[in-house]
């Protein structure tokens, strides 16, 4: 059976991004079809451009397809990565949330599992707030909630939080280092592999007769 992760992420300066893709290729490597998914950005121009990292990974992010709440249909689960902001999730990646009314009501979204990350400037930035704040949400959806918890070596090497991949990028702006990219594949993988059990728990094959075999995963993120 080949389980479809949605990774839907925002960005400013590339650290979520990073994150994002890192977790789609560890879905992916568990055999999920992913689609990797950046949410519109918001900002003006002129707020932009005061900052060169955000500038330049707004201008490197365009070949990333552009979400939508399709996406949130297509899917069997759910990453959602967001920098923190204040201690809760970027307006940007609200707005796309927001817009996904019209499935909750229809029960679309729920019982279909979901995991959140999230990178912050400082290391009490609010890291683990924004990703309890994100679980508001999945709550409201009836969503199944799939941290990494203290499941793997992995998360420890990555500053240890169980609520979901994180990284404090500083002052300079820095990518993930290794560990923070490490931790977010065995996220991915975690969700995929969840996922799989879930359904395959349900249903031998899937709607188009497909068994239950481990397939190649493969990601789509073009626009």
């Amino acid at each position: 059976m080949t389980v479809k992760v949605a990774v839907i992420y925002y960005s400013a300066t590339g650290a979520v991004h990073a994150l994002a893709q890192a977790v789609a290729d560890g879905a992916a490597s568990a055999g999920a079809e992913v689609r990797l998914r950046r949410v519109a950005e918001l900002a003006p121009d002129s707020v932009i451009d005061q900052n060169p990292l955000w500038r330049r990974h707004t201008d490197t992010a365009t070949s990333i397809a552009q979400a939508s709440v399709e996406d949130l249909a297509w899917a069997d689960a759910f990453a959602f990565g967001t920098p923190t902001r204040f201690g809760a999730p970027a307006a940007q990646l609200k707005q796309f949330i927001d817009q996904a009314g019209g499935l909750w009501r229809e029960g679309v979204l729920a019982d279909k599992p979901v995991t959140a990350f999230t990178s912050a400037f400082n290391r009490h930035g609010g890291s683990e707030a924004t990703i309890l704040s994100l679980g508001n949400v999945f709550y409201h959806w009836g969503a199944l909630i799939v941290p990494p918890g203290f499941t793997d070596p992995v998360v420890y090497a990555a500053g240890g939080n169980p609520y979901g991949t994180s990284f404090v990028t500083g002052p300079t702006g820095d990518g993930p280092d290794a560990a923070a990219l490490e931790a977010a594949r065995y996220q991915g993988r975690r969700l995929a592999r969840i996922t799989t059990r879930l359904l395959e728990s349900g249903r031998g094959t899937d709607a188009d007769g497909n068994s239950s075999e481990a397939m190649a995963g493969t990601i789509s993120q073009t626009a």
